[in-house]
């Protein structure tokens, strides 16, 4: 994996790939809130020689700071695409954990028929009609309510309250490790609102392609189990359920999860490449 630059108005963004050919589908992966790319080595060391692979530190995440803290959903949605215009990747499937799979129904809302296939991993549905006015409004609120916690509360809190493994435990404390106090609050808050943000444009979030969503028996982030129930059954969607594995089931499970995924690659149609 090689690492790149993409400059934009508001700072550097890093990512990672390996040789991108032609013949070969693409995949890219987007790990979620404060976490970088390395949420996802267990997977691209797996499917590196088979596909594409793409991933990044998001945007004012990790390597790809300092950056202004001004953007929304779809600005990450826009810089992701332009950056996989940059390295002719065309027809990706979008495999997003947590904050990468909103990143990525921002993407196919507003890049509709270019992705091949999403896989959601512990994420959720940013359609306005599965969430409440009053979680909206706790969305908003993350910041001071982390601010009022101390560091190594959030610091544990953060580790434990996203895997269920000590290989997960202490890659998500490598992560927040990377933070001060300040910037972990400021991070996990600007998330937080782009999302409320996203879910009050009320935009349709049409999932375009072929789906699959992932979600680990014990996650105990926010309501993630119960929406991906809801999610699955509304929309018709296809959900796995990984025994054993929190909030970051792709670092709990790893061989279950990429088998799922190389299964799920696997049933796309040749053409969408």
């Amino acid at each position: 994996m090689t690492e790149k630059t993409y400059e934009v108005s508001s700072g550097t963004i890093h990512y990672w790939s390996n040789e991108i050919r032609s013949d070969r589908r693409s995949l890219v992966f987007l790990p979620g809130l404060t976490a970088d790319h390395h949420l996802f080595d267990l997977q691209a060391e797996t499917f590196a020689k088979e596909y594409n692979i793409l991933t990044w530190d998001a945007p004012g995440h990790a390597a790809s700071r300092p950056f202004l803290l001004d953007f929304g959903l779809m600005d990450k949605a826009a810089w992701l695409h332009e950056i996989l215009e940059k390295e002719s990747i065309v027809h990706p499937v979008l495999i997003g954990q947590s904050m990468g799979g909103y990143v990525s129904q921002c993407f196919m809302e507003k890049y509709k028929g270019e992705a091949a296939g999403f896989i959601s991993i512990d994420s959720a549905p940013l359609k306005r009609c599965y969430v409440t006015g009053a979680e909206i409004w706790a969305l908003k609120k993350t910041e001071p309510m982390y601010r009022a916690f101390p560091w190594k509360t959030l610091r544990r809190l953060g580790s434990r309250g996203c895997s269920e493994t000590e290989y997960g435990r202490t890659l998500m404390e490598h992560f927040i490790d990377s933070y001060t106090k300040d910037e972990y609050c400021k991070l996990a808050g600007h998330g937080m609102r782009m999302l409320a943000d996203a879910m009050e444009a009320d935009l349709p979030y049409v999932i375009d392609c072929p789906a699959l969503l992932i979600c680990g028996e014990k996650d105990q982030a926010g309501s993630a189990r119960s929406y991906n129930r809801r999610w699955a059954k509304k929309e018709g969607l296809p959900l796995c359920w990984i025994k054993g594995a929190g909030h970051n089931a792709n670092t709990d499970k790893p061989e279950e999860v990429n088998r799922i995924i190389g299964d799920f690659v696997r049933t796309l149609k040749e053409g969408e490449k």
